[in-house]
């Protein structure tokens, strides 16, 4: 039956506004060091925690350490070759497997750091963790800002992104959700993502980003799927320089339709801090409050919703966006003036959560996205109702112990190829 789109988010917007919110976080994640050139700075995931204590927001959730994620978890996306090369490589011995480097994709975007298997196993047990709560109904909205890591390929790194926790993690929500909504508002196309679901039906992916001579150079306005997952691609290319004023005009009518279309059991919105304003690899123009907007828009719906992090290389702004996406989460007002913590000094001179966009030029023509915008939404127009599948219950391997999981790994047993898996679950409309 088709959802009048007003009904469907005017009646969201009337229910209980507290939700019950669970946050995941591993202390060790902000010791991980991709290297002092590269802009990519776990230390952000411990500075955004520090200012979420200081804000007194931990005692409002309830807040779990995550289990690293197993060998056999991360393949249940992930080639085993490419898993058995990033659990082995160390920055000693690279230089022994230069054919393994070029295979795997591992260069100056994604170099080889210490204690790198470990990190992907902590944001990936994190994400998958966060999934099963929403599964288990233990809590509506869940937060892992180490997640988020959207460029990994099955086989393959990526732009900073080595193990794709997203996948992962929607994979297990298909468990228990017939439908699931990949949101991405990084500034990079979720092209990992999207590729992982491009011919299935059960995953919406919605990717918001810049477009052209920009990293990954993928997401036209005209890739929309294939196969039975033909329209269930939504790509929104942007240009330079967008605002809170034209991001919103274009996000709230495209993602009240994606609403009202798509119908998902549950929502994953990565919230990639990049397309912020002043990002050191960016070039939107996006406030902390306009880039939280989306999150508030998207917790309006009352669909259980996995929060994940990102991009972000401004890590100050990163660390206070984040923050006050946590208290949208938690639908809590935090004072502007930020509370001291170890790292004030960063934040200086204005001490502000709420970094300023700047002048910058808006390249986003309102001729541009009205057109933009219809287009994409004769597309998602064509799909009349939420799809019709059947889905069954997927093994769940998240509680093998490690010796069963090392047993696993000597017999070399393999688990089916996800997408046999959701293959198996389309079926034309």
């Amino acid at each position: 039956m088709e959802t009048d789109t007003n009904s469907l988010h005017s009646l969201s917007c009337t229910d209980a506004t507290k939700r019950r919110v669970s946050y995941f976080y591993d202390s060790d994640i902000g010791n991980y060091y991709y290297g002092a050139d590269h802009c990519m700075k776990p230390h952000r995931i411990r500075m955004a925690h520090s200012l979420i204590d200081k804000y007194n927001l931990l005692s409002r959730m309830r807040v779990i350490k995550p289990k690293p994620a197993g060998f056999r978890d991360m393949c249940q996306f992930h080639s085993d070759d490419y898993m058995d090369f990033l659990r082995a490589v160390t920055p000693e011995n690279q230089l022994t497997r230069p054919r393994d480097l070029d295979r795997f994709n591992m260069n100056s975007d994604c170099p080889v750091f210490y204690g790198l298997f470990e990190f992907c196993r902590i944001s990936a047990g994190a994400s998958i963790g966060a999934a099963r709560c929403l599964n288990e109904e233990l809590d509506d909205i869940a937060i892992n800002w180490s997640g988020g890591l959207h460029h990994a390929k099955r086989g393959e790194a990526s732009g900073f992104c080595y193990v794709n926790d997203i996948v992962l993690a929607i994979l297990e929500l298909l468990k228990k959700h017939q439908r699931v909504l990949y949101l991405d508002i990084d500034i990079h196309h979720g092209d990992g993502v999207e590729e992982a679901f491009y011919t299935t039906n059960r995953v919406m992916t919605v990717s918001f980003h810049k477009f052209g001579d920009y990293f990954p150079g993928t997401g036209h306005v005209d890739d929309i799927g294939y196969g039975t997952g033909k329209y269930y691609a939504v790509n929104v290319p942007l240009r330079d320089g967008i605002d809170d004023q034209s991001y919103q005009s274009i996000f709230k009518p495209i993602m009240t339709k994606v609403m009202e279309v798509f119908q998902p059991g549950a929502i994953v919105l990565q919230c990639g801090a990049d397309s912020l304003s002043g990002d050191r690899l960016g070039c939107f123009n996006l406030s902390v409050k306009g880039h939280a907007e989306c999150v508030r828009f998207m917790r309006s719906f009352n669909v259980p919703m996995l929060l994940l992090g990102g991009g972000g290389y401004t890590i100050r702004n990163v660390a206070r966006c984040w923050c006050y996406e946590t208290a949208v989460a938690l639908d809590t007002h935090v004072e502007e003036r930020l509370p001291e913590d170890d790292y004030s000094g960063y934040y200086g001179p204005e001490f502000s959560l709420f970094a300023p966009p700047s002048n910058m030029e808006n390249f986003n023509t309102k001729k541009f996205l009205e057109g933009m915008k219809v287009k994409i939404l004769e597309n998602l127009s064509r799909l009349e109702h939420a799809p019709s599948v059947p889905f069954h219950e997927v093994e769940n391997d998240m509680d093998v112990d490690e010796e069963e999981e090392q047993n696993e790994e000597q017999d070399g047993e393999q688990d089916d190829d996800y997408d046999d898996r959701l293959s198996d679950d389309n079926q034309d409309l």
